[in-house]
């Protein structure tokens, strides 16, 4: 559903033009220190503003309506929330189109026609917000942990602002690889089987819209080399390893290693270019030119999403171990 963790239990509501997005977050422990301007640095990071970002800008000023009484949370659920300021709705009438690559006809589908379609509703990249917030509330359960994540290409290039401003000049989209690091990572984070470290993680990094593929560690590399050139040995007594191509993580549980992984995005799936695509109407292929504000490359803001996520599920992970 709209709800993830298990004592560090987290609900996202709202949609892209609705009245306001939010998180409701339950089982913070009591005690931590927490303000409305804790957000300030993660939401800022999370805004347009470089080339390739949409042009929809909004104040995101984040407010706590329960959980928190005088500065320190409560134990108490928490709910914070964000207006929506900066809305056109008129932008989402394609005149029996839907969207290729969006949700707009799995949604309409799926919610028998009462779902609100105004940039995609419910499934908008716009309720990321709600998860930057969770995280700052998540990283304070987690102090001594560095979370870090910057993009690594877009566009299979490192070039990335070239890249970026090529895809802006042909009304075009293009994706990218983001790469999170943590480190001081406790060893003994995880379960074996389905609440691996790897699991939990790849569970809340698809609640990120346009997450596509997920790797950690040199996963990938590891189908085409020899146990003799992937096996991680041991250095000293504290479990440090040699070489890290598991990424941190064995048998599903954390070695003290760094962790690290890396998110696949595809391409922004609104594009100005013309396509052609089945209207529903008239039951005819037809071109359709998708208007309005919209990112060609989205990744440049996610970095800090894709800390948020992870940061909740160590939080919870952390509780749930004791550690």
């Amino acid at each position: 559903m709209n709800s993830f963790g298990r004592i560090f239990r987290i609900s996202i509501y709202g949609e892209s033009h609705g009245l306001e997005t939010g998180i409701l977050i339950d089982g913070c422990p009591p005690g931590i220190s927490l303000q409305e301007s804790d957000f300030t640095s993660d939401i800022s990071r999370r805004k347009p503003g470089m080339e390739g970002t949409t042009e929809r800008y909004e104040m995101d000023l984040p407010k706590i309506k329960s959980g928190v009484y005088k500065g320190f949370t409560t134990g108490t659920p928490i709910l914070i929330s964000v207006e929506n300021e900066n809305v056109r709705n008129e932008d989402y009438h394609f005149d029996g189109f839907y969207r290729p690559g969006h949700a707009d006809l799995t949604s309409y589908k799926k919610y028998k026609g009462y779902n609100d379609p105004n940039g995609g509703g419910h499934s908008s990249g716009r309720l990321t917000l709600a998860l930057v917030i969770a995280g700052c509330v998540a990283k304070k359960i987690l102090p001594g942990i560095i979370i870090s994540a910057s993009v690594k290409n877009v566009g299979g290039s490192n070039d990335i602002m070239t890249v970026v401003h090529n895809a802006v000049m042909e009304n075009d989209s293009v994706g990218g690889i983001v790469e999170c690091k943590i480190d001081r990572l406790p060893l003994g984070l995880g379960e074996p089987f389905f609440d691996s470290v790897e699991s939990m993680i790849s569970h809340a990094v698809f609640s990120i819209p346009g997450a596509k593929a997920i790797e950690f560690g040199e996963g990938i590399k590891s189908a085409s080399v020899k146990g003799s050139e992937f096996n991680d040995t041991y250095t000293d007594i504290s479990g440090k390893t040699l070489s890290n191509n598991n990424g941190g993580i064995n048998g599903g549980i954390s070695n003290g290693n760094e962790l690290y992984f890396r998110v696949y995005f595809k391409p922004s799936s609104s594009i100005g270019k013309m396509q052609k695509s089945f209207n529903f109407n008239t039951h005819k292929t037809e071109e359709l030119i998708i208007s309005g504000r919209h990112d060609s490359c989205y990744v440049l803001r996610t970095p800090v999403i894709v800390e948020a996520v992870a940061a909740v599920v160590l939080a919870d992970l952390k509780l749930i171990s004791g550690l």
